[in-house]
């Protein structure tokens, strides 16, 4: 979708805090799995972005298991996900570095997922965030929970130019996945 006049496209940030995760004894902050509630929320996530139409060109995820778990079980949610750059400056980056890596996406890709964590990403999206629609800014100022999916609008010729206030905030959604139900017996 091309902006008013035709010029610059639209582009969408779309922006995934990893699903819940495990605190196992003994196991590095990086290497720390989804707990099952992760793993019920992360296709639920997966599910939501494509309902909403918001499958995107490229996905860049943070290397933590937590991450690459949440991207692989979202992703599994779609026909066919795109490419995905794991890159290592994703794992507790400031908003600083989430844009330095945000804005070497190439100008082709009008939409891109990005799979991180709290606080960067949350701050992120505030930073980014020149207005938001409806109470979305509010929910974000609120809390930016496990598995939580804030969309971010924009018009620019390539990703260099978003910068901070240059988007619009267009949803903030927490998908849930179900609870098995407990067997009868």
């Amino acid at each position: 979708m091309r902006g008013p006049g035709g010029g610059t496209p639209l582009r969408r940030l779309v922006v995934l805090r990893h699903a819940k995760s495990a605190w196992p004894d003994g196991v590095p902050d990086h290497e720390r799995p989804l707990a099952p509630r992760g793993r019920r929320d992360a296709p639920a996530a997966g599910r939501a972005l494509a309902e909403t139409g918001c499958v995107p060109d490229l996905a860049l995820c943070s290397t933590a298991v937590r991450a690459r778990r949440t991207w692989e079980l979202a992703a599994a949610e779609w026909d066919t996900p795109p490419p995905v750059r794991f890159d290592p400056r994703l794992y507790g980056a400031d908003v600083p570095e989430i844009l330095d890596v945000v804005h070497e996406t190439p100008a082709d890709v009008e939409t891109l997922l990005l799979v991180g964590h709290n606080p960067g990403l949350e701050e992120l999206v505030l930073d980014l965030a020149g207005d938001g629609l409806d109470d979305a800014l509010d929910e974000v100022r609120l809390k930016f929970p496990t598995s939580a999916v804030a969309v971010l609008a924009w018009y620019g010729p390539d990703w260099r130019a978003l910068t901070p206030g240059t988007a619009l905030l267009t949803s903030m959604t927490v998908p849930r996945g179900e609870k098995p139900h407990p067997r009868k017996s």
